[in-house]
């Protein structure tokens, strides 16, 4: 497996979730832990980041702290009895970091009878690319057919100041190091803001990749998917909360849990929108695949999707040189076969200029396959 990137968590056995099939538990009790000393470090930070960046902004973000995610032997896991223990299967105990790492690069099955925290994070095994082709609408019948909720996120909120200041410190391994010692958690003093990306596949069967601007703060110049955040903010302004981005609180969206996942679904075809300039009219309903962590950032969490076009590469590749909102943020666009993507491996030399979320993209997609098998000669 490649060391910028792992797989937090992955649905092959569904061929993906649609939105009716997560949900969140929103509390305040999954922000990052702290103290007066690591805040004011951290506010000392971000004023030497503005005075380098002044574009810079400082907006709130969801938090990932765990994760449940149904064992398909097993019925959803919908509620918790504590936090702490975060078990969903009656026969399965909470596993030590270490018990995680060493199962790196070990064929595991799912992980799936059992709720994850998310600095349990294993790396899942590669998905083999040979099998039958079927139809995307009937893997899209399956999983209407799926009843019930199959993952619960829970989440806090966190914000991109203290994701600059804990996940890319200078001092993170300290931070790790003293959640480890301090809460039982190395990640629990980290930010840990949950990201979302999109394997976009037009008709023609080609997806699509964007090529990150030398502008951008991270990844610059590399490949990458349609991508961004689920923004807090949005959420309050469509439950009639007003307030500037520092006064949002999770008291806000507590009562409204569906509305987080509305948010976190349509977000990522809203970056579809902003980034590749395709209108959301003729993007199909997203697929959740999984979880990614980007390890170049201590483990940043992204949740990411398969998400289907109406339109041809070149309809695509058109409106992506008209300019979209956010056109600022990437150069070219790239289209690759579903078979060129289903063969990219660490061997190739396209590999290594995907950047951490667009690998982990790769992965869960050659995994969990939810547009239909592909055989690959």
């Amino acid at each position: 497996m490649d060391p910028e990137v792992s797989l937090l968590l992955h649905c092959a056995h569904w061929r993906g979730l649609l939105e009716p099939h997560v949900q969140v538990e929103l509390s305040k009790r999954f922000n990052r832990q702290t103290d007066p000393a690591l805040e004011h470090q951290i506010d000392e930070d971000w004023t030497e980041r503005l005075s380098k960046e002044p574009w810079l902004f400082n907006g709130a973000k969801f938090r990932l702290h765990s994760f449940c995610l149904a064992s398909p032997k097993h019925p959803p896991c919908t509620h918790y009895s504590h936090v702490p223990s975060l078990e969903c299967a009656e026969d399965q105990g909470r596993r030590s970091l270490e018990d995680v790492a060493a199962q790196k690069g070990s064929d595991t099955s799912n992980g799936c009878k059992e709720c994850v925290t998310e600095h349990k994070a294993s790396i899942m095994p590669h998905a083999s690319s040979t099998c039958d082709c079927r139809e995307f609408k009937g893997i899209a019948a399956e999983r209407h057919s799926q009843a019930g909720k199959l993952l619960t996120l829970r989440l806090g909120l966190t914000c991109y100041k203290d994701y600059l200041g804990t996940n890319w410190s200078c001092r993170v391994a300290e931070l790790r190091r003293r959640g480890e010692a301090e809460f039982g958690d190395a990640l629990a003093l980290l930010a840990q803001p949950l990201g979302v990306g999109a394997v976009l596949c037009t008709v023609d069967g080609q997806v699509v990749f964007i090529r990150r601007s030398q502008k951008v703060a991270e990844a610059r110049g590399l490949l990458d998917i349609p991508g961004g955040h689920p923004e807090p903010k949005a959420v309050c302004e469509k439950l009639g909360q007003s307030g500037n981005e520092e006064q949002i609180s999770v008291v806000m969206m507590q009562r409204r849990p569906d509305a987080v996942v509305s948010e976190l679904f349509s977000s990522v075809c809203a970056e579809i929108r902003d980034e590749v300039n395709v209108p959301l009219t003729s993007l199909g309903a997203p697929v959740l695949m999984g979880v990614a962590l980007n390890h170049t950032s201590a483990g940043r969490p992204s949740a990411e999707f398969f998400v289907s076009c109406s339109l041809t590469s070149d309809e695509v590749r058109k409106l992506y040189w008209k300019g979209g909102a956010e056109a600022n943020e990437s150069t070219d666009v790239v289209f690759l076969s579903r078979t060129e993507v289903f063969q990219l491996s660490r061997s190739c030399p396209l590999w290594s200029e995907l950047c951490p979320s667009a690998k982990g993209a790769v992965l869960l997609y050659q995994m969990v396959k939810p547009d239909g098998e592909l055989t690959v000669s």
